[in-house]
């Protein structure tokens, strides 16, 4: 089933951009000011929107759903189903072709069609999620095969802080710092 959540300009929702060149991951808060702001990881092939791309892609989305609220830092999710495995340097030695998805997800959908939504092109279709990674990969640079990786306990802090329905923005700009 498929649905679009109309979010009004003008409505108090936390709103969350995500920066390709700068490689962060921005919170705003309702009124519009920054309340977090996280290094993350993109797509190691850069963007676009095509299945099979392994790409990130651009444009507005958002958080279509929640997983894993209650799971462990570094639990392991494939299909997003938590494996009852915690991650570890000796599980990741035992399954070395894995793409870690680790401690939550946040799985988002395109809110443009022909974009990012729908046909050849669905964000949502394409599993894109912003989710944890181990601890031992890169953040700041790509790496990823299509989704936004977080630091664990980053994404534990901004999945307590946003609701499914919050609108996430993907651009090719640069953001603006944090100290």
């Amino acid at each position: 089933m498929y649905f679009i959540l109309h979010v009004s300009r003008h409505s108090k929702i936390m709103r969350i951009e995500i920066s390709i060149p700068s490689q962060t991951l921005t919170l705003f808060d309702a009124v519009g000011d920054i309340k977090k702001q996280y290094r993350i990881s993109t797509a190691a092939n850069g963007i676009g929107s095509e299945k099979g791309s392994g790409c990130t892609p651009l444009g507005k989305h958002i958080i279509r759903a929640k997983i894993g609220a209650d799971a462990p830092p570094n639990a392991v999710f494939v299909g997003r189903r938590a494996t009852g495995e915690i991650w570890s340097p000796q599980l990741a030695a035992a399954y070395p072709q894995r793409d870690w998805i680790l401690t939550r997800i946040l799985w988002l959908s395109g809110c443009e069609l022909g974009s990012n939504r729908l046909g050849n092109v669905d964000t949502m279709q394409r599993y894109i999620y912003i989710h944890g990674t181990p601890d031992d990969q890169p953040m700041g640079k790509p790496g990823s095969h299509g989704c936004i990786r977080m630091r664990n306990a980053d994404l534990v802090e901004l999945f307590d802080w946003v609701a499914v329905g919050t609108p996430v923005n993907i651009v090719d700009t640069q953001a603006e710092e944090l100290p």
